[in-house]
């Protein structure tokens, strides 16, 4: 009876010593850990994954990954649900660097909030000891404006972007989606391979994208290229629709190619 009672306890623990929020649905509270960041006096929960001891180096590098439209919100879950989130969870025992879920609140953009990333970046890779020289920005169709945008805001702390879908001028159904760093230049797409051409980039887009157009990356990529862009890619899947993601983040290259890079 006595050695059942100190069983149990122990088990009372150590599920107690795991908890580091509410676990979000599927129970991946351990895959996903949850935190909370205080920006302008408003909290905001993200997620952070932080890879094994075995797969990670002392110095893991960093990945900021930016959501996309329908993964808005305020609980702190919805970003690990599409995109990035599954690549790792389906890849969590071999995944080599800390991945950080901050997340938009409804009805806004990421260019609305750059302050939220980057101080979520900022949490995670002080707290889990990750490498500002390999710190890495990628993001889906909203995420993949957002990651533009955050990249020409503070473009000296990223060793490479990862734009999947998005683009640069607002789409007409919806005039707040855009890069408003660059919105004011005759020619965003001139001005944002100005400012980055030195920067290694790859970008990912659908060829049958209806929700963003192809055209977006297609001009991006040919601004790189005619800017002199030191290590720019574009690859177009024909037939991916909006998502593009999903076969971007598949793409084996990808990240042998992005953990190679290092802050210049």
């Amino acid at each position: 009876m006595v050695a059942r009672f100190f069983v149990m306890a122990f088990s009372l623990m150590i599920s107690l010593s795991g908890c580091t929020g509410a676990p979000p649905p599927g129970g991946e509270h351990d895959l996903f850990l949850a935190r909370e960041i205080v920006v302008a006096g408003t909290t905001h929960r993200y997620r952070v994954f932080v890879p094994s001891h075995r797969t990670g180096s002392e110095k893991p590098p960093v990945v900021l990954f930016l959501h996309g439209s329908g993964e808005r919100g305020s609980d702190g879950v919805k970003p690990t649900q599409s995109g990035l989130g599954p690549y790792v969870r389906a890849h969590a025992d071999t995944f080599p660097a800390i991945v950080v879920f901050p997340q938009v609140p409804e009805n806004q953009e990421w260019s609305d909030n750059a302050t939220l990333a980057f101080a979520a970046l900022d949490a995670a890779t002080r707290e889990f000891g990750g490498d500002p020289d390999r710190t890495y920005l990628t993001g889906l169709s909203m995420g993949g404006y957002g990651t533009w945008e955050l990249a020409l805001l503070q473009p000296a702390r990223f060793a490479a972007l990862v734009p999947i879908c998005g683009g640069i001028t607002r789409p007409r159904d919806r005039p707040s989606l855009e890069v408003r760093t660059v919105s004011g230049a005759s020619d965003p797409f001139a001005e944002t391979a100005r400012r980055l051409r030195d920067k290694p980039i790859w970008i990912f887009h659908g060829a049958k994208d209806d929700i963003v157009p192809p055209d977006e990356s297609r001009h991006m990529a040919a601004a790189l290229k005619s800017a002199g862009a030191a290590d720019a890619r574009y690859t177009e899947f024909p037939d991916a629709n909006h998502n593009s993601w999903d076969p971007a983040y598949a793409t084996p290259e990808l990240w042998t190619w992005l953990f190679a890079q290092k802050r210049r």
